[in-house]
């Protein structure tokens, strides 16, 4: 996923130098055969890289693009993610397409939100019902055994580009590729966060590769097919849990898609966990919007507490992504977000917050009424619910 990258000094190798030469020429191409010169050239270099897992080479140089060629930068960040998501296999004469994919799953609760194993049985519905409503006639699939945790995804390039060869191998052996849980990253734990169900389909070259490529087809369908029939192999994995499936993708687009979409389920999840657990009503909770800043802004938090009081309850991060600045309208988006879930009162006030914490657990401070960055804390005496989540 494209990060926002600040300059790197580290020694530029002969490799890196070569990407930036390639990036650019792209970035300055003037037709589309031009592009396919050096889009060509890019992506064998590319390859090279991300098989011999020189991952460093790659970040240096994106690194040096974003600060001297923004273009140039996006050219290679698009290659990069493009090479570590899709792969070319031949088997028996038969040349296939691999494309990485992943299926987001928004989800909040109370409790703790799993990242498990699959049980054989589910991954076999998820597959069938992914296959049936999601991708093409043509694709065969296979699916990692796995729920993930966004700590849990492939950490680089790389990684993603190994995953990839992995489970484009299962999917033409035609069966699920197994994970070794042991190497996984500890999940922290949020009221709101992100489920990933990751897998491959490799489709013969030239074929459909999503349900929405072929004429009968489109997203919204493949959507609401994938919600209606997905949702009860989920339910048992998400106990406690509300969820909100999101249109399976390739890897980075799905990953980025569900970046932006769970900034605003957080807030109505916020929202929801406040009025269940302390039956405050959304007319009479306030909000707080502070944008923070470290060298550029960096994000906006959210304070929610009662309209009648300064107290802090519960807080949002809404961090900006990609190119967005604070020059951006997320403030407007934050403001529409809380609107639509019942609340009225919200306050922006207009500081230049520090990323502050708190020193003795970590957590970030959030803005209250006065202007003060404070902890959230939730009363001692929480209403007691049996509402359910789903």
């Amino acid at each position: 996923m494209k990060r926002t990258r600040f300059g790197s000094r580290d020694r530029l190798s002969r490799d890196a130098a070569e990407l930036q030469r390639l990036a650019t020429g792209l970035s300055e191409s003037g037709g589309k055969l031009e592009d396919a010169h050096w889009e060509g050239r890019l992506a064998e270099t590319v390859d090279s890289l991300l098989k011999n897992g020189a991952e460093d080479d790659i970040n240096i140089a994106l690194d040096r693009l974003f600060e001297a060629n923004p273009r140039a930068h996006d050219e290679l960040a698009d290659m990069v993610e493009s090479r570590a998501e899709t792969q070319r296999i031949e088997v028996e004469g038969q040349v296939f397409d691999i494309l990485l994919f992943a299926a987001p799953v928004l989800c909040w609760s109370r409790f703790s939100i799993a990242a498990c194993p699959l049980p054989k049985s589910t991954l076999q519905t998820l597959g069938v019902q992914l296959g049936a409503h999601v991708f093409g006639s043509e694709c065969r699939l296979a699916m990692a055994d796995f729920l993930f945790s966004p700590d849990q995804l492939p950490r680089s390039f790389c990684d993603t580009w190994q995953l990839t060869r992995e489970l484009g191998e299962a999917a033409l052996a035609g069966k699920p590729l197994a994970v070794d849980t042991r190497n996984l990253a500890e999940t922290n734990r949020f009221l709101s966060d992100v489920r990933y169900l990751i897998g491959a389909v490799a489709v013969p070259q030239g074929a459909a590769v999503f349900r929405w490529n072929e004429k009968d087809g489109d997203k919204e369908g493949a959507l609401r097919e994938w919600t209606k029939q997905g949702n009860p192999s989920l339910e048992p994995l998400l106990a406690g849990c509300a969820w909100e499936p999101l249109l399976p993708d390739a890897y980075h687009t799905a990953c980025r898609n569900a970046d932006r979409a769970s900034r605003p389920y957080s807030i109505k999840a916020s929202v929801a966990f406040l009025q269940t657990a302390l039956s405050l009503m959304p007319a009479d909770i306030r909000a707080v919007i502070g944008p923070c800043y470290d060298r550029r802004m960096e994000e906006y938090r959210v304070s929610l507490g009662p309209k009648d009081g300064d107290a802090v309850y519960h807080g949002i991060v809404w961090p900006l992504l990609g190119a967005e600045d604070e020059s951006t309208d997320a403030a407007g988006e934050i403001e529409s977000a809380l609107r639509e879930t019942g609340v009225k009162d919200v306050r922006f006030l207009d500081h230049h917050f520090p990323m502050e914490f708190c020193d003795d657990c970590g957590a970030p401070m959030f803005p209250n009424p006065d202007g003060e960055l404070v902890h959230a804390e939730m009363p001692e005496q929480a209403a007691p619910t049996s509402m359910h989540l789903h």
